[in-house]
């Protein structure tokens, strides 16, 4: 049986496609025809690249969605096709089709890969350093972290700073900078009492200098571009992606945004001086760009961030902004984005990761 949240009609819309997209634990969406038949595929890529093109969220997904789409003709593929399928494209599901090109089922790349990890990553290990800003108090996570600091909060077996790293050490980016400061002994002696294969440098505040303060510390180990990242959120990007969008678009910083979608629970009344109604619209929804708090940026902007001083995120994407630079957002599908640093998120996340062990289990 086919999943009816994987498949979309032609003629919906983007922001439609996009709420669809989180309903699902893939990131493609199967576009069918008035008779359900598969014309294509529309992925989390191909909805980034409509709206990096001001294509706006209204529009019809046609002209976005992939025309050629990969697909298994019904009894005519053998597993190994189907793993070298898998392995040669990167992709997250197969649809399974019959003669007619209505989807009858799927195949997704964890149903080959079950016994053996197989990374969906196989270019160059990226050269790239990460500043993991783990300095902050973590105070929305009381009474937690008046044991432990923020970064050692355990999620499953692991912790938040070692979830973090593991998304960057996909794509082979292994050179991190710990910025410290609330506890950061017992950040330091965690990992220096562990077991890795990867470097880690330690700079420490002298006291709070906001979301971007402690980067004037790093100044003698950046190069060249740099990635930056809170530590109480992970991205599911592609880093690959994105840094070759950030050196492309010639930008000093780009935002990785995540695309919230949301649904106001409430009839909207839009009204002019006097009162006089105009609309009432029920129940709206909106899609808009969020910052998720990962940044990549060009060592030049470490000249706009003051020693020892409050300097936040935000003040320094002013400044660029200020002095002509371009900034620029690569945004990624909202299932892609999670936000630890509450407890109703941090809740949220040990029930996802719960349901996909239990997933993984299941023979």
């Amino acid at each position: 049986m086919i999943d009816n949240n994987l498949l979309i009609s032609y003629d919906e819309s983007i922001k439609h496609s996009l709420s669809q997209l989180n309903k699902t634990a893939m990131k493609v969406l199967f576009v069918v025809n008035r008779e359900r038949q598969m014309i294509g595929s529309l992925t989390d890529g191909d909805i980034r690249r409509a709206l990096l093109n001001d294509i706006s969220l209204e529009s019809s997904i046609e002209g976005v969605y992939n025309t050629n789409p990969v697909y298994l003709r019904k009894g005519c593929y053998k597993d190994e096709d189907v793993k070298a399928l898998f392995l040669d494209r990167r992709i997250e599901v197969l649809p399974i089709v019959d003669e007619n090109f209505h989807i009858e089922s799927t195949i997704a790349w964890t149903d080959c890969f079950r016994e053996k990890k197989i990374d969906k990553y196989d270019g160059a290990a990226l050269d790239i350093p990460v500043v993991i800003m783990a300095g902050g108090k973590g105070s929305r996570l009381a009474p937690f972290t008046t044991v432990l600091p923020k970064p050692l909060i355990p999620i499953g077996d692991k912790t938040i700073i070692e979830l973090i790293m593991d998304g960057f050490l996909e794509y082979g980016i292994s050179n991190f900078i710990f910025t410290l400061n609330y506890r950061g002994e017992m950040i330091r002696a965690y990992f220096e009492g562990a077991e890795h294969k990867y470097p880690i440098q330690y700079v420490r505040e002298d006291d709070f200098y906001g979301t971007a303060g402690s980067l004037a510390l790093v100044k003698s180990g950046i190069e060249e571009s740099f990635i930056v990242s809170n530590c109480d959120i992970i991205v599911k990007a592609n880093y690959a992606e994105v840094l070759d969008f950030h050196r492309k678009s010639g930008a000093s910083l780009t935002i990785i945004s995540s695309l919230r979608h949301h649904k106001l629970p409430y009839g909207v009344v839009d009204f002019k001086a006097g009162g006089e109604v105009l609309q009432i619209k029920e129940k709206p929804e909106f899609t808009f760009p969020i910052n998720t708090g990962v940044y990549v940026l060009e060592k030049s902007c470490l000249d706009l961030v003051p020693e020892k001083q409050v300097f936040h995120m935000t003040h320094l994407i002013e400044a660029l902004l200020a002095a002509g630079k371009k900034v620029v957002t690569y945004p990624v599908n909202e299932n892609e984005y999670i936000d630890i640093g509450q407890w109703d998120e941090y809740r949220d996340v040990i029930a996802r990761l719960s349901t996909v062990n239990a997933t993984k289990e299941t023979p």
